[in-house]
């Protein structure tokens, strides 16, 4: 019974996550494949340096700047003039009346709009002022005493799609060329407060910008001036991190804001599991692009790098206040050798009382 003993304990005992000394034991072969770094407060300003991972899709955001409160003339705009004139038998009334409306006159490809007398009149990138002025100055050796009103139509290349993750999605006319960010989504009806994280998608020509919400709100100096075309996307935060281990949660968890720390993604994952969790073994797994290796300590030696936190100590428990978890690390809550060792004198005590047992029977 006692060789039994000895056999099922030397044998591997089923847990529900790997020991810290199990999964760092490569680092000191001959070739290591990853890298182990230990995080303190002491090189967490370093290590915040590093190149950030995982942030797909994100992009600078222009700051905001000012334009007209007045709109601009487009191709494919629809102008609708009318003509007045107080003169008896004149070219451009019908008898009895004092105007001539033309609408619906829509701005070619050419910036013009054609009129009787006048032929065309280029009008493209004028405000209706300035177009309602070059007009009749065009018709003024035709019709001296001719005066113009003129009103706009904005068409299709003047508006700003906002395609979802606002109430009321759809194509909104710019109004004047002040028109902002912030002004679209309050007009599409807002973002909904259920929204998880919510990230502002600005797609301009062949550019892609991104923010966050919050952010966005929060500063002003975000406002960014919107262009004719563009597009806005308001979708749910899309990072996430997946949890494993001896934790409350094993999942893919996702960002709930914009920054994570290490301390923050414990409290994410459940905290740590009271009878099985090693707290000096928390490790966080990552993963850097070949080009952001660096030889001189400003960055990973190696691409896989395994990062681990001490939670039992004062200074570990700082260090992950500071320490920010990237999109994709995988955030791994070790198991404590100590259920191990447990484990195994539980087994020799159970064999002894069974032998002890068979033995008083024999008896």
């Amino acid at each position: 019974m006692l060789l039994a003993t000895l056999a099922v304990s030397a044998c591997s005992l089923p847990r529900g996550a790997a020991v810290q000394s199990e999964v760092i034991k490569e680092r000191d072969a001959e070739i290591p494949t990853f890298q182990v770094v230990e995080v303190s407060r002491a090189n967490i300003p370093a290590l915040n340096q590093w190149p950030s991972t995982g942030w797909h899709g994100h992009y600078h955001w222009p700051n905001t700047s000012s334009g007209s409160s007045s709109s601009v003339i487009r191709t494919g705009d629809l102008v609708n003039i009318t003509i007045w004139d107080s003169q008896e038998n004149s070219l451009i009334t019908n008898p009895g009346q004092r105007f001539t409306k033309i609408e619906g006159v829509e701005v070619d490809a050419n910036g013009s709009v054609f009129l009787p007398y006048v032929n065309k009149v280029g009008i493209r990138g004028l405000t209706p002022a300035g177009a309602r002025s070059k007009i009749q100055q065009r018709l003024e050796p035709i019709v001296p005493s001719a005066q113009v009103q003129l009103s706009l139509q904005q068409g299709r290349d003047h508006s700003v799609d906002v395609v979802g993750g606002v109430a009321q999605p759809g194509a909104f006319p710019m109004p004047s060329r002040n028109y902002k960010v912030l002004n679209v989504i309050a007009d599409a009806g807002g973002i909904p407060p259920n929204l998880r994280n919510p990230q502002v998608r600005l797609l301009r020509g062949s550019k892609t910008y991104e923010i966050s919400a919050d952010i966005l709100f929060a500063d002003g100096s975000r406002n960014a001036l919107l262009y004719p075309r563009d597009t806005i996307i308001v979708e749910e935060d899309d990072r996430s991190f997946v949890a494993l281990g001896a934790s409350g949660q094993e999942d893919l968890i996702y960002f709930p804001k914009d920054e994570i720390t290490a301390l923050e993604a414990m409290s994410l994952m459940g905290g740590l599991n009271d009878t099985r969790a090693d707290p000096e073994g928390v490790l966080i797994l990552r993963e850097f692009a070949a080009g952001d290796l660096r030889a001189d300590g400003s960055g990973p030696e190696l691409q896989q790098v395994v990062f681990t936190l001490d939670l039992t100590t004062a200074d570990g428990l700082f260090a992950a206040r500071k320490f920010y978890i990237q999109p994709d690390d995988t955030v791994l809550a070790t198991e404590s050798p100590v259920n191990s060792a447990q484990t195994i004198i539980g087994l020799f005590g159970s064999v002894f009382g069974l032998t002890t047992r068979v033995a008083n029977a024999a008896n």
